[in-house]
């Protein structure tokens, strides 16, 4: 079974620290989390009280209390609601968790369960799913019969980067001004193919 610390690891790696870029809609965000999207998390009246310091940001990554919020706010939110600790690929869960994280979850379950109708050669190896975006028994148990008849998860990985990307894509078609994020959101397309 996939594990999450690894998956945390791999994804804060794209978080970065703390930010409050003009063109970012989730306004201020320390670590992925965005204070727009989630202002109730509760590491935000931590960061409230050490940006009265002459250290800020840098004081941020120090602050034991402040990275175990953002670690259960990571296992709550997104790592429990795709039933990561039950899926038996770890490349294909730290890939459906960063998608999770920075575009939703039910979005990244959607993109999984497109991957898996899209591969399921018209149905003759399992019936399509219904993409509700919710990681239920149907959906893991077709992710285990694909891997199992596929030996492995490179065309589901690939499926779901393709699907990322063209999401990625559409945003920066549609807002222009999204085009400052499209370096960073392409290396997380490739997550899981290296």
């Amino acid at each position: 079974m996939a594990e999450f610390e690894p998956a945390f690891r791999a994804t804060l790696g794209f978080e970065g620290g703390y930010s409050k870029h003009p063109a970012d809609r989730g306004g201020e965000t320390y670590r992925g989390v965005a204070r727009t999207y989630f202002p109730n998390w509760s590491g935000w009246p931590i960061i409230d009280r050490l940006k009265r310091s002459s250290r800020f940001p840098a004081n941020l990554a120090g602050n034991a209390r402040l990275q175990q919020a953002v670690r259960d706010f990571y296992l709550e939110y997104f790592w429990n609601p795709i039933k990561g600790d039950e899926i038996r690929d770890q490349a294909v869960a730290e890939e459906l968790f960063d998608s999770a994280v920075n575009m939703g979850t039910r979005r990244g379950v959607r993109f999984l369960q497109r991957a898996l109708n899209l591969l399921n050669r018209n149905q003759k190896d399992y019936a399509d799913l219904i993409t509700d975006g919710y990681c239920g028994p149907q959906t893991l148990k077709t992710l285990h019969t694909l891997l199992r008849r596929d030996r492995g998860n490179r065309n589901l990985l690939k499926m779901m980067n393709v699907l990322q990307g063209c999401h990625y894509t559409r945003i920066m078609e549609n807002n222009p001004g999204q085009e400052v994020f499209a370096r960073g959101w392409m290396k997380r397309v490739e997550i899981g193919l290296a």
